[in-house]
């Protein structure tokens, strides 16, 4: 109850303060239902995609509130307080070690990071030992991603700091506040192209791994069961025609109007952004599967997010599938 109510004090003052909150309101049809969606970022193009699947829902009748918060610990809070409905994440410690009633439900992307170093100061991975490093949060990918790669290089870092955003840890890097963090494919193109031979890119193995990751509070994902499964159903749409065409990124944005005060830096890359992103195969076509959670239980606990066997994990102890597994026996598998 102690923790639960220091949840909930944090999460409202944040909730209060929060540095932008969206509601992306067309034309209404029936009242389906509403939730209210913490993200632990700050908006970007990267949203873009998101945020076309939310004004999608919302010609079906489902009312959206976005809000921006600070950290992605912050947007867990809000989940578990009651502040906020959905999280965006991969809250596997969270669920683990604090019993958090949550769960996952929708598979956003996939771990498709880069580790990057300031080239003057760092050259390889052992070059690293003793260094401080920047990565997103607490418990995400990007700092599993660094982890394992400490692990399997036999270093230790002196420290860690938690800069949410990829775009913000880019912008500290060609500032020189930083000198060893991990990118997004569209900032390492972007640190390229501003600092061309500055910046060192450290191999990583191939990865099979949730990024990112809708979840909420199981009771509410049963009790708001109909607006769920027509958000699921419109990403899962958006998802599959962007990966047939993602040109298509820049017409569907300016019909749906969102995310209209991002730079116009990050309109312009959009395409270029969203092309890479599918060659890459960032975007999963189908939301989440078991084989998937196995996949994230094998990363997550070589990395030391996650504690235990992997193979002794329960799926339903971290993910609620039925909404995605409804959804594509209406739309199919691809």
């Amino acid at each position: 109850m102690k923790m639960r109510a220091h949840f909930k004090t944090a999460a409202a003052a944040v909730l209060v303060a929060a540095s932008m909150s969206l509601t992306v309101a067309p034309a209404q049809s029936a009242d389906m239902g509403s939730m209210r969606v913490a993200f632990g970022d700050v908006p970007g193009g990267e949203m873009v995609n998101f945020m076309i699947a939310v004004a999608r829902a919302e010609e079906r009748g489902v009312k959206v509130e976005t809000s921006f918060l600070q950290s992605e610990e912050l947007a867990a809070q809000a989940v578990v307080s009651g502040q906020a409905d959905i999280g965006v994440g991969t809250p596997y410690a969270l669920i683990q070690k604090v019993k958090a009633p949550i769960r996952m439900f929708y598979q956003l992307s996939m771990l498709r990071f880069y580790p990057v170093v300031n080239g003057e100061m760092y050259k390889s991975w052992k070059d690293l030992d003793g260094a401080d490093i920047a990565v997103h949060g607490r418990g995400s990918g990007t700092e599993a991603i660094m982890q394992i790669m400490a692990k399997e290089n036999g270093i230790s870092f002196k420290s860690v700091s938690y800069v949410p955003g990829s775009g913000v840890r880019a912008g500290a890097l060609l500032q020189g506040r930083i000198n060893a963090s991990v990118v997004d494919y569209e900032r390492k193109r972007l640190l390229e192209r501003e600092a061309p031979g500055k910046f060192v890119f450290l191999p990583v193995p191939e990865l099979k791994a949730t990024d990112e990751a809708l979840y909420a509070n199981q009771n509410w994902l049963e009790t708001e069961e109909e607006a769920v499964s027509i958000l699921v159903e419109e990403l899962i749409k958006t998802w599959r025609e962007i990966n047939e065409n993602p040109a298509s990124i820049v017409a569907l944005r300016e019909k749906y109007n969102v995310l209209p005060d991002i730079e116009k830096l990050e309109v312009d890359e959009l395409v270029p952004a969203f092309t890479q992103g599918v060659e890459i195969d960032l975007y999963p076509s189908n939301g989440g599967s078991v084989e998937g959670v196995k996949e994230d239980f094998q990363f997550y606990v070589t990395s030391g997010s996650m504690e235990g066997d992997p193979t002794g994990l329960n799926v339903e102890d971290y993910w609620y599938l039925t909404p995605v597994n409804e959804a594509i026996q209406k739309l199919g598998t691809m």
